[in-house]
């Protein structure tokens, strides 16, 4: 490449217009920014491109949280998602304060009490403050004993109260508290995602890589299996085939169950994608070369072939995750999923069947509200991540 064509080359719209001198300027007199952007690697203009969209960093940003909140929810939770306390049965949320109701300020936030009463017609609980019983909010003290990850012995959580407790989110019909369990939920929804992503993308780009590769009869037989696949509706389906797991069956059996029952009909949007990719690249000098040298055809495409268009799998897989989070809390809402005792998000929206709970106690609703945070961060994200991973693209 001479000189004029270096300078004429174009700027990716992700390359940030200040960059200033890299390893590839040269002495003809280039602007360093330029220069930059020639010698820069695929995953540094997909970096500068991803950095420009404001929501997908933003996205990223929450699904960090969650997976962080997730991965240590022993710690995050406040108390033990199966303890009940009888005495508060559906009691609403507790507000967080930091004015007391004499107009002063305290620097520690804290919640009031609750003064219930039992109402002589409906015999329903009512549960207003007891403006008198004000309860600091302290972080990092001891609780009840727990081991994070069923591992390391632990007795501090991030937050709780000097005495009694303190139900953010409410309780349920059990008197369990609602932000536990919902801190505990998310461990499940969000590695099910990953997990069924992991397997649905081993077998869509096994059998569209090999679908793509060789072509023939082995192309033409895995095309009409996935025109099969598409065509029977993916809802009924799921719901037949996790009806069909065994009863009898431990929570962990029936996890990996649903896992894969979800991954079962995910792939097949992918092998295509994989296949059309693999047409086009099959033919190429550096495939072409490779073959030549003797190189055995795993190789070529799992060395060669893939990590060329690495960059759109992971944004696709980024945009199946969702996918995979409602598949899981759709199943589990209508009790054909996941099941007592394990807790996830879906398990616990199984309480908002019952519209007579749901008008006395609307904050059982609240693990759905998480649920919509996380798939849309999950779509702002992919939609970045879709769009970096072409950072040549107007």
């Amino acid at each position: 490449m001479n000189n004029d064509e270096t300078t004429n080359l174009p700027i990716p719209p992700g390359a940030p217009a200040d960059a200033g001198d890299a390893a590839g300027v040269d002495d003809s007199g280039a602007p360093p920014e330029e220069s930059r952007v020639v010698f820069a690697s695929q995953w540094k203009l997909m970096w500068w491109r991803f950095r420009k969209h404001k929501l997908a960093l933003i996205g990223g940003v929450i699904m960090f949280i969650f997976y962080i909140v997730a991965a240590f929810c022993e710690f995050f939770a406040p108390y033990d998602p199966s303890t009940r306390d009888v005495t508060h049965i559906l009691a609403p949320p507790q507000t967080i304060r930091f004015v007391d109701e004499d107009g002063r300020f305290h620097l520690r936030p804290f919640v009031y009490g609750y003064r219930m009463e039992i109402d002589s017609e409906t015999w329903r609980r009512l549960y207003t403050p007891d403006t008198e019983d004000r309860r600091p909010i302290v972080f990092f003290p001891r609780g009840e004993p727990y081991k994070l990850w069923n591992l390391i012995p632990m007795e501090r959580r991030l937050f709780g109260l000097e005495h009694g407790r303190a139900y953010l989110m409410g309780t349920d019909q059990l008197g369990r508290d609602v932000l536990s369990r919902t801190i505990y939920g998310s461990r499940i929804s969000l590695t099910i995602g990953l997990i069924g992503v992991l397997l649905t993308f081993v077998i869509g780009i096994l059998l569209g890589g090999i679908a793509g590769y060789f072509g023939g009869i082995t192309d033409n037989v895995i095309q009409r299996i996935i025109e099969v696949l598409i065509c029977i509706p993916h809802l009924p389906l799921w719901m037949a085939l996790s009806a069909a797991l065994p009863g009898h069956w431990s929570a962990l059996r029936i996890y990996f169950g649903i896992t894969v029952i979800l991954s079962f009909l995910g792939w097949t949007g992918l092998a295509r994608v994989v296949r059309g990719k693999f047409l086009a690249l099959r033919e190429e000098d550096f495939v072409v070369a490779a073959r030549l040298c003797g190189t055995h055809e795993t190789s070529i495409i799992f060395r060669h072939m893939v990590p060329s268009f690495l960059s759109h799998i992971i944004a696709s897989a980024t945009l199946a995750v969702p996918g995979m989070i409602l598949g899981e809390t759709a199943l589990s809402f209508l009790g054909i999923g996941l099941r007592p005792p394990v807790v996830s998000w879906g398990v616990l929206l199984q309480q908002a069947q019952n519209f007579q709970v749901l008008a006395m106690a609307p904050w059982l609703m609240y693990p759905g509200l998480f649920v919509i945070i996380v798939v849309l961060a999950f779509n702002v994200l992919g939609d970045g991540l879709r769009d970096a991973a072409d950072p040549y693209s107007d």
